[in-house]
């Protein structure tokens, strides 16, 4: 049977190891716990961000293309653009504005020789408090869209 000094040492020891890998130079258990789960929120925060270059990556590298968002006042202003035609894409889009919720309050696209859009899409907020969305999140669910779109085309 372990007795209770042993549990201890054992427990004391796996603080230690936790708060030196956290890099925390906290004193108290909880302390070190709070460090140790702030740490992990920032391991996520950084996997978040290396996964959204990777999108970005990939859906350039198939498709170059220039992709602009602007928050404005009250909504977006979201600029496509590549170099050649892409058959299909808008629906892509469109789809993925539904999904945020954006009404596309004025667009202008091209999609002939190059497929070029223009928009403005803003959420209506009648229904009261709903979540803020910001620039990153719209141009992460474009890439997104052009992503699937991507793939989609390839398959045909």
């Amino acid at each position: 049977m372990v007795s209770r000094k042993h549990k201890r040492a054992a427990m004391y020891k796996k603080l230690q190891l936790l708060r030196s890998i956290t890099n925390s130079h906290a004193q108290s258990k909880t302390s070190i716990v709070l460090d140790a789960s702030k740490y992990i929120e920032d391991l996520k925060r950084k996997i978040d961000e290396m996964n959204r270059d990777i999108v970005v990556e990939t859906v350039q590298a198939s498709l170059p293309l220039q992709l602009k968002v602007e928050a404005q006042e009250k909504g977006f202003v979201i600029e496509v653009f590549t170099e050649r035609s892409c058959c299909g894409l808008l629906v892509f889009i469109l789809e993925a504005f539904e999904e945020l919720g954006l009404d596309v309050r004025q667009a202008r696209v091209s999609c002939s020789d190059r497929f070029h859009l223009e928009a403005i899409g803003a959420r209506d907020n009648q229904g009261g408090h709903e979540d803020q969305i910001d620039a990153q999140v719209v141009k992460e669910a474009v890439l997104q869209a052009i992503q699937c779109w991507s793939e989609t085309s390839e398959q045909k």
